[in-house]
This record gives structure tokens, C-alpha cells and sequence, in this order.
């Protein structure tokens, strides 16, 4: 599986995360190495660096600064799930490495741009 040039969208996340249906990812793959940068609602700029296995799942770690001017920083472990439709979902399980270290779940879908609809 390859994340190049996927756009991901926050669906879902625990209470204690910083994420939100506002925050997208932009993915770019490399290889097996994957960075991202993602910014949108209490996200001002984040970044993420993982390493995908051959089944799609992906171990990373990130970084970002919220809105309060805080720099957070965190592991986690995305398992990807193909919608009917074709779109990519990813399950997380993530873990502050700073703050309270407190840990949670999320989940992302691909977003696809209808390039008829760009003006």
C-alpha cells in the first residue's frame, strides 16, 4: 500500500486528543518511510515520520504545535481498513510522549477531489 499524495481527514478521536474533523494530513511516501504535515483546527503546524509495513500499517511518531502554543509530541500506530468506495480508513492508537502521556484512538478517511469540481 502506498500513501503518496493522500489527503487524510480526522472522523473521529478521543476527548484528549488535539485533532478534529478540521485537521487534514498531507502523506508522502517514500519507499516504506512516510512523512506527513497537518495542520486545521487546534493544530497550527504538525508534522509526522513513520515506516509502512507490507500489510499498509504504519509506526510513527509525531510532532505539532496546538493553538495554545504548546509543541506536543506522540507515538502511533495506524491500521488501514479499503472502504467500499475505494478510500483508504485509518484506525489509530496513539500516545502523548509529553503532557499528561495519556493515550487514545482516532480515525481518518482518505478524502478524494473531484478535479471537475476545481475551478
Amino acid at each position: 500500500m502506498n500513501y503518496h499524495s493522500r489527503i487524510f481527514q480526522v472522523v473521529t478521536n478521543s476527548d484528549n486528543g488535539d485533532t478534529s474533523s478540521e485537521t487534514t494530513f498531507h502523506y508522502k511516501q517514500e519507499g516504506n518511510i512516510l512523512t506527513s504535515i497537518y495542520s486545521g483546527g487546534s493544530i497550527v503546524s504538525g508534522h509526522l515520520l513513520g515506516i509502512v509495513d507490507d500489510d499498509g500499517n504504519i509506526d510513527m511518531q509525531y510532532h505539532h504545535i496546538n493553538s495554545n502554543g504548546e509543541i506536543m509530541t506522540g507515538l502511533c500506530k495506524s491500521t488501514p481498513e479499503i472502504l467500499k468506495d475505494g478510500r483508504i480508513r485509518l484506525h489509530e492508537e496513539w500516545k502523548w510522549t509529553n503532557g499528561d502521556q495519556s493515550s487514545g484512538k482516532s480515525t481518518l478517511e482518505e478524502i478524494l477531489f473531484d478535479a471537475n469540481s476545481i475551478s
